[in-house]
């Protein structure tokens, strides 16, 4: 189970907002320790919208309570190199595939002003970063977390997005563009290569596309009509 822990907030709008992320994508527990701010604020609430029941289900703990983790997990948008171990980090993609699936985890994320100290990086077992632009690396709280909580959810899904499509076979193309050239070779064209660069273009276009079977069909329909107009005249 993941737990989101959010250290010392100051802004009850971000703690609504990452628990609307949280609700977003499947998570539903967050801890708050030592917060600054009312977490059942009406800022909290109209920015969680319809993650309430987290915001009502938070707990406050201490620093002493986060031992009881299997696995802590900090985030920072600020690096070091190979020499500098604890700021050493993964990126969130990384993050999703290393993750252990059966263990009580959680994941820290510092303060608004300056994250996490260095001697909370070091009481975790790795840390996480967002690439971002150099000029200005630091991310809004609830944004990062948006990020880290989508790459989770990516790697948990079991059926992906489009895995319910079924795409056109290569037999299903063949046959496309055999219509295609038999429309081409009934228009005129002023020089032979004027009709060859068409069908190239043609061909270009059908073995580039993602087309569905769906799609396929109604394009062979078409082209079909085309076809049997050709024919009548």
């Amino acid at each position: 189970m993941i737990s989101i822990v959010l250290i010392e907030p100051e802004i009850s709008g971000n703690i609504g907002a990452i628990a609307r992320a949280m609700k977003n994508f499947g998570l539903n527990n967050l801890i708050l320790i030592n917060p600054k701010c009312n977490h059942l604020s009406l800022e909290a609430i109209k920015r969680a919208k319809y993650a309430k029941e987290i915001l009502k289900k938070i707990k406050i703990k201490k620093f002493s309570d986060l031992k009881k983790f299997h696995t802590l997990i900090a985030t920072t948008s600020k690096l070091g190199t190979d020499y500098n171990i604890p700021r050493s980090p993964i990126t969130p993609e990384q993050l999703s595939s290393i993750i252990p699936k059966t263990k009580s985890i959680a994941i820290l994320f510092g303060r608004e002003g300056i994250g996490l100290k260095n001697k909370e990086i070091q009481m975790c077992d790795f840390i996480v970063t967002i690439p971002t632009s150099p000029k200005y690396p630091a991310m809004n709280l609830s944004h990062s977390a948006t990020i880290i909580f989508y790459e989770l959810f990516k790697s948990s899904k079991k059926q992906k997005i489009g895995q319910q499509i079924t795409l056109v076979s290569k037999k299903e193309k063949e046959q496309i563009l055999k219509m295609i050239n038999q429309v081409l070779n009934k228009l005129q064209f002023t020089t032979k290569e004027k009709k060859q660069t068409q069908k190239i273009v043609w061909k270009r276009i059908i073995n580039k596309s993602f087309l569905t079977k769906r799609e396929a069909f109604a394009i062979m329909g078409f082209f079909r009509k085309l076809i049997r107009r050709f024919n009548q005249e």
